[in-house]
């Protein structure tokens, strides 16, 4: 199953994203009124029960990123193994993954335009698969941890490259701009989307292929990065986890390639969709 959050006509709403349209769940779920709320009260058999002809033009919807309001986002660097080897330091494998977090803020939902900052030109794309917590847990054994996936959806990991610098410890201040990533364009339930199995990803800016790998390459996979997370923090429904990109993005060119206003971002995943997401100069006077 296909879910989706989005808004219509300036109201939110999630529903079920099928061939002819989208089936509106809001309203229809006792006590239940948002996607997360959905997952978080382990719902998603009453979803399935829900029938009707009632459909929404996709076109008519602005969608949201799925999950409105992640406890966590969780996000893992260098997770491919051939992207050791892009750093060119000589470095072992890594023991341990690399991780850090986002804030909701920082990302738009599937079709809405990714923000290039007034402060930089260093947009860069990072094409990922997405987990999405359903059965939150602490100390997760590895080996029942993808029963705790609710499922799959796909995240554009946007990134400010200069400012990953400004820390000597961390690469927060680059990752956390307003808007800079994009997640979505919704999730596929693990009961449709086996999360064990080998999944591809690829990355286009306008229409040229820049990133192409498949799961089998993580150094980290699914079972172990939900295991280890698990052991110091208490993974809850809704959290996501951001897997990783391949190689091939904008720094790794030379001269490197930013990401500029009119391009166009796709990151497909068969299984999912693609989540695409154009690119515009930062708007002044936001709230």
């Amino acid at each position: 199953m296909k879910l989706a959050s989005y808004t219509k006509d300036g109201t939110p709403g999630f529903g079920i994203v099928t061939e002819g349209g989208i089936l509106p769940l809001d309203g229809r779920l006792d006590g239940i009124a948002t996607l997360q709320e959905l997952i978080e009260k382990d719902a998603l058999g009453k979803a399935q029960a829900v029938t009707g002809d009632a459909l929404l033009d996709p076109a008519d919807v602005t969608y949201a990123i799925p999950v409105d309001r992640p406890e966590k986002i969780w996000c893992i660097g260098v997770n491919y193994g051939n992207r050791n080897a892009e750093y060119k330091d000589g470095s072992d494998l890594p023991k341990y993954p690399s991780l850090f977090v986002r804030s909701r803020q920082s990302f738009v939902g599937h079709d809405a335009p990714l923000e290039r900052p007034r402060v930089s030109e260093q947009l860069d794309y990072e094409g990922e698969i997405a987990l999405v917590i359903g059965k939150g847990g602490r100390d997760i054994p590895r080996e029942t941890a993808l029963d705790h996936i609710f499922g799959l959806t796909i995240c554009n990991e946007g990134t400010v490259r200069d400012w990953l610098r400004h820390g000597k410890f961390n690469v927060t201040q680059g990752k956390n701009f307003d808007r800079s990533g994009a997640i979505g364009p919704w999730i596929v339930t693990a009961d449709e989307l086996d999360p064990g199995a080998e999944l591809s990803l690829q990355t286009r800016v306008n229409g040229e292929v820049r990133q192409k790998d498949t799961t089998a390459n993580l150094m980290f996979p699914f079972d172990f990065l939900i295991s280890y997370l698990s052991t110091f923090a208490t993974l809850s429904p809704g959290d996501i986890i951001v897997t990783g990109t391949p190689t091939g993005a904008g720094v790794r060119f030379d001269p490197p390639i930013w990401l500029k206003p009119g391009d166009v971002v796709e990151v497909e995943v068969p299984g999912i969709g693609t989540l695409s997401n154009g690119v515009a100069d930062q708007e002044t006077g936001h709230a």
